[in-house]
């Protein structure tokens, strides 16, 4: 089953990260692919339940930033 969506395609996931700060959407891994969605899409991609990861900025104790993911409909 296909199911279409629409969303930004970002060459790496930082850049996914910061659009989507920007934009106030959803930075998230589907498919090996780093994409920004809106909220209203993310919510249909989970009610349907495709698998993907949501993409996280975090900030470690020492102040070092890394990108984590957390897995959606794994």
């Amino acid at each position: 089953m296909a199911i279409e969506f629409k969303a930004i395609e970002c060459d790496t996931r930082h850049e996914a990260i910061q659009l989507a700060d920007a934009s106030g959407g959803e930075a998230v891994l589907i498919h090996g692919r780093h994409m920004v969605v809106d909220k209203a899409t993310l919510e249909m991609l989970e009610a349907a339940r495709v698998e993907f990861a949501l993409l996280v900025d975090h900030e470690m104790p020492d102040g070092e930033h890394r990108i984590m993911t957390i897995p959606v409909n794994d």
